[in-house]
């Protein structure tokens, strides 16, 4: 006789909130904001958010008109979804199934497996508590199919439904239990359709010429007749070469030759998947059980091994090989794709050249201090630009050019001595008199003023080119709300 399956699906509607707030003892209103369709919105609450009125979906500014002493966090998907498929993995104590559902919740094939903790009630209690232990707020299900069980947990009262209870127990539900588009609910409900019992009466030919496949193969799904598994994702593959020598070894030369041959076997794994690696880690193993691990990192994905080998000298020179080495492992912990490319004579090598040249300074210097500048979006002359690691970044294809020219060095504003808006024809800059000979503007520009910077806050400037006496042409600016000059820039 088959095992009947048996379904827990997991909700945790506070994932990103409980996160950030793990390590906190904080007891104040509390929500993530992520920036959505050109505002700052909030996308997930604490309780006590939620209690003064607030809901996902509001604007900052409201929220913070309701709650003024609301604090927030920018969400963090990437470190959500890594929270999450640690819960996944987390969950496999429980059974030999489990299975990220959504972006905030779990789904877990328990099917016999519930009597290895006493019956399904005490597993599912311990799951409960465990994840209350955590700190995460939970919701759960357990059904026959996984589309019953996610109802409990989303829209029903949570808890066991009992076997071949599917039917009775989503038939009172609103249609929102079926996991269905919003649209889809808006007309449905329109048509006077509020329950899954009400939709399950109605005839199915009509419905699916109207609303297309996925509104039945949801309503199949829930109740158990098309089937609905519960799939782990596929294990990450591990790009990872190993090699035992007979015996150890210490010399520079014996080190290179493993390494080259532990790098040619690893190309080819990289080679056969389309794949190149962005960092390599090398681990030697010594007789005296202590191990030594080399880093590299590339600017680019690579799988040539005579072009990453070079990369390992300065490593392997400051090696302490003690005893002897008598085991290598070479792993490529990240890569990227790297198709298969048609050779040709053009632009691509001196762009793999510079990539190189990149990740040479980059494992010398660190990744951190080789920089480019990149444009940015503002007609602020120090905002104009941002920083960002070489290697992990393009290089413009198109720099915007500016109204007027740019000084070649551009500094924090210097006050000089001068006042009204007519250029100073004398000031004193840098403990030295300049003469101005000539002078062209003026340029103005207007602060941001949907941010507020503070450098900004004495208003709009009024921006000079001058010619001085001494050869040197400067950048001058005027602030007419406060009657000011400054220098903030030199010319070539």
């Amino acid at each position: 006789m088959p095992t009947q399956r048996r379904i827990i699906v997991i909700w945790l509607p506070r994932l990103q909130s409980d996160l950030a707030l793990r390590r906190l003892a904080l007891d104040a209103p509390f929500a993530m904001i992520e920036r959505q369709r050109g505002a700052e919105r909030l996308v997930c609450l604490n309780m006590q958010a939620e209690a003064l009125g607030l809901a996902r979906g509001m604007g900052l500014a409201d929220a913070r008109a309701l709650c003024p002493d609301l604090l927030t966090r920018p969400a963090d998907t990437h470190r959500t979804a890594q929270a999450q498929e640690s819960l996944r993995r987390w969950a496999l104590r429980y059974c030999p199934w489990a299975a990220c559902d959504g972006a905030d919740g779990l789904a877990l094939d328990i099917s016999g497996a519930a009597h290895l903790l006493g019956g399904e009630d005490a597993l599912l209690d311990d799951l409960l508590a465990r994840l209350a232990r955590m700190g995460f707020t939970a919701r759960a299900g357990l059904a026959d199919t996984r589309g019953a069980a996610w109802a409990m947990a989303h829209v029903g009262p949570g808890g066991i439904v009992p076997p071949g209870g599917a039917r009775a127990a989503l038939g009172p539900l609103p249609l929102a239990a079926l996991r269905l588009p919003t649209k889809t609910l808006a007309a449905l409900e329109r048509l006077g359709l509020r329950h899954v019992r009400d939709l399950a009466q109605m005839p199915r030919a009509p419905l699916a010429r109207r609303f297309g496949a996925e509104m039945l193969q949801r309503l199949d799904q829930a109740m158990g007749d098309l089937p609905e598994p519960v799939a782990p994702p596929p294990p990450a593959p591990v790009f990872a070469v190993r090699m035992s020598l007979p015996d150890p070894i210490g010399l520079l030369g014996d080190l290179h030759a493993g390494l080259t041959r532990l790098l040619e076997r690893l190309c080819q794994h990289l080679h056969r998947s389309e794949l190149g690696a962005r960092r390599l880690v090398l681990d030697l193993s010594r007789v005296d059980g202590h191990s030594v691990r080399l880093e590299i990192r590339l600017a680019r994905p690579m799988r040539d091994a005579d072009g990453i080998a070079p990369l390992f000298d300065r490593a392997l020179d400051g090696v302490d090989a003690g005893y002897g080495i008598d085991g290598m492992r070479l792993s490529a912990p990240e890569t990227a794709p790297l198709p298969l490319q048609q050779v040709t004579t053009g632009g691509a090598r001196a762009q793999d050249d510079l990539a190189d040249l990149l990740s040479r300074l980059s494992n010398r210097l660190g990744f951190e201090h080789v920089q480019r500048l990149l444009p940015a979006d503002s007609h602020i002359p120090e905002k104009a630009f941002t920083v960002a690691a070489a290697a992990y970044s393009d290089a413009a294809a198109d720099w915007p050019r500016p109204r007027a020219p740019r000084p070649l060095t551009l500094f924090a504003p210097e006050p000089i001595a001068g006042s009204g808006r007519a250029v100073p024809r004398r000031f004193k800059w840098r403990g030295q008199t300049w003469q101005v000979v000539a002078a062209t503007g003026p340029e103005r520009i207007t602060p941001e003023w949907w941010l507020d910077d503070p450098n900004w806050r004495s208003g709009l400037r009024d921006y000079w080119r001058v010619q001085t006496d001494r050869g040197a042409r400067l950048w001058l600016f005027h602030t007419p709300q406060r009657d000011g000059w400054c220098v903030q820039g030199e010319f070539a």
